[in-house]
């Protein structure tokens, strides 16, 4: 297959089929190629750092958040930056080099563990891109695994930068790479592993909420005021909420206001982030509109991870990236796990900016973590026994730019009356801001915070089983009517199946990488089913409605 390049790891895949020629995403076949090869050598430092630990010799501790760095790295819109990811490359290849010099037997490993970066970077990539897997089922599995993996890093991450880790998810998360070149597994060994994936899934999403609560507190309900301020203003997008405070520790007194945007929208949920009173409010939506809203925002942007859009001229040069995002031609923010960042040239722009041009006024209600509805179990239970809450929707995941996303917000509008959304991501802009009311008093939308926050929908789901006293979480009143677009979608979507979870439906389409054989196993095994129309979605999940 002569294609410039081969990618289908997120939702909008050309033709749901795979971009072969440029990203819809943006990226180019250059920067594609560098991906691909950035994935292939932690692979192989991946197996290395596997091997050390069966030989009972520790791993060096800059290993695992180099190998989950590079993997978040890789994730759909993080990083365009051809030249960046190539520092990653030959980082990785000097780490590997190491592990490989403290092996005492190292013969039996792969080949990606083996090579020294030595011949043409560009033709190595060719070559061990996507399509070098031939059988189709395995390849299927093994990317499903590799993009469940990706997920998994982006939570480690935002775990490790707030100074928590799991030993044990990181040992699996090596392995299970290690695996993902084992030309041994069968396919019902590769189907164990992505179950086990999802397990681990599970509990990384675990560590990441104990990360997060034990540095800002439980998310409280909150009103979020979506109107603009009279200073001028710095936008933070992306998902890491360190990035945030460090932020806000060095703007304070500054006379310039900081608002979040798309996925640092809960940020205003944490007590310890909502005491700053220059966090002024959310602007504008979701990731994908932001070329038309960055521009009308007048002051810098940061990008703390995934989610950016190849930028438009006008603003480019106020946008920032640090951590794993990059762009090329925008300002790096440097600084590693445990560092200080240093944001006084952003904080300096932002001052010699005007305020942003007002978009819209209100407020959004949320911070329905598990804490908070836990605490309102009592009048949940109540509201279900008295039929006035008929079912739960889980409404999670992401948004998109596909006009058929529309679906969603009209899924919303049809739903009937007693019933409330459960939600967590960016999925949320579809329905966020409509006027859908409460049933005595809880809102019929619970936003429980980003798609990192996925892991208090299964905590409810899991509390709810327990208090009613049912054997099977599928006896819930619930029912998951979800979006995807990218990698963190897809580890959440193993953590549910790993956790028992069935007849989840999943949109606006199946996912590329999923052979016609593998998704049988899904559907068989697990319900797993697409999306209609959404009048015959309603009659799926509400048969005995009139």
């Amino acid at each position: 297959m002569d294609n410039r390049m081969f990618c289908y790891q997120c939702q909008e895949a050309a033709g749901c089929r795979g971009c072969t020629v440029r990203g819809v995403c943006g990226k180019g076949p250059d920067v594609a190629a560098m991906q691909d090869l950035l994935v292939y050598v932690t692979k192989g430092l991946a197996a290395a750092a596997h091997a050390l630990r069966q030989e009972g010799k520790p791993v060096p501790a800059r290993i695992t958040p180099m190998v989950t760095g590079n993997l978040f790295t890789t994730i759909t819109n993080a990083n365009f930056d051809r030249e960046a990811i190539r520092v990653r490359i030959q980082e990785t290849l000097e780490a590997k080099k190491e592990l490989l010099g403290q092996l005492d037997k190292a013969d039996a490993l792969p080949q990606a563990a083996l090579w020294d970066g030595s011949g043409d970077w560009e033709e190595k990539a060719r070559a061990v891109g996507v399509l070098s897997t031939e059988d189709e089922d395995v390849r299927s599995l093994r990317e499903l695994i590799t993009y469940g993996l990706k997920g998994l890093s982006a939570y480690t991450t935002h775990a490790n930068v707030l100074m928590q880790d799991a030993p044990e998810v990181d040992a699996f998360l090596e392995k299970a790479l290690a695996a993902t070149l084992d030309d041994t597994l069968t396919v019902d060994d590769l189907v164990a592993l992505t179950l086990e994936t999802g397990k681990h899934g599970v509990s990384a999403m675990a560590l990441l909420d104990k990360a997060n609560t034990s540095a800002y507190g439980d998310p409280e309900v909150s009103r979020v005021n979506i109107g603009v301020g009279k200073n001028p203003g710095i936008l933070v997008s992306g998902h890491d909420l360190r990035d945030l405070e460090m932020l806000l520790e060095q703007t304070q007194g500054a006379g310039v206001d900081v608002y979040t945007h798309s996925e640092m929208l809960p940020a205003h949920y944490y007590p310890a982030l909502k005491k700053y009173p220059h966090l002024v409010g959310n602007y504008g939506g979701s990731w994908w509109k932001q070329r038309e809203e960055f521009e009308a925002f007048n002051g810098p942007i940061l990008m703390t991870t995934n989610c950016i859009v190849p930028p438009k001229d006008s603003y480019k040069d106020r946008l920032y990236t640090t951590g794993t995002a990059g762009y090329p031609g925008c300002k790096h923010i440097p600084g590693e796990i445990g560092e200080k960042k240093d944001f006084s040239a952003l904080i300096a722009h932002a001052k010699q900016c005007p305020p942003p041009t007002q978009l819209e006024s209100g407020e959004i209600v949320g911070g329905f973590a598990h804490a908070q509805v836990t605490a309102l179990a009592d009048q949940v239970v109540e509201a279900v026994k008295s039929g006035a809450i008929r079912k739960f929707v889980v409404m999670a995941g992401c948004d998109g730019r596909a006009k058929s996303r529309d679906y969603y917000t009209r899924f919303a509008q049809a739903l009937p009356r007693d019933t409330v959304i459960l939600t967590a991501g960016c999925a949320k802009y579809r329905y966020n801001k409509l006027d859908l009311g409460d049933i005595g008093g809880i809102p019929r939308v619970l936003d429980a915070g980003q798609c990192n926050d996925s892991y208090s929908l299964a905590v409810i789901a899991l509390k709810l089983k327990e208090v009613f006293g049912l054997e099977d979480i599928n006896d819930l009143p619930i029912v998951y009517n979800i979006a995807w677009y990218e990698q963190k979608a897809v580890i959440v979507l193993l953590a549910l199946l790993s956790l028992g979870v069935k007849n989840i439906h999943l949109g606006p389409t199946l996912p590329a990488f999923l052979s016609p054989n593998v998704a049988d196993v899904l559907v068989r095994q697990f319900g797993l089913a697409g999306i209609g129309t959404v009048e015959e979605d309603m009659k799926v999940f509400f048969p005995t409605s009139v």
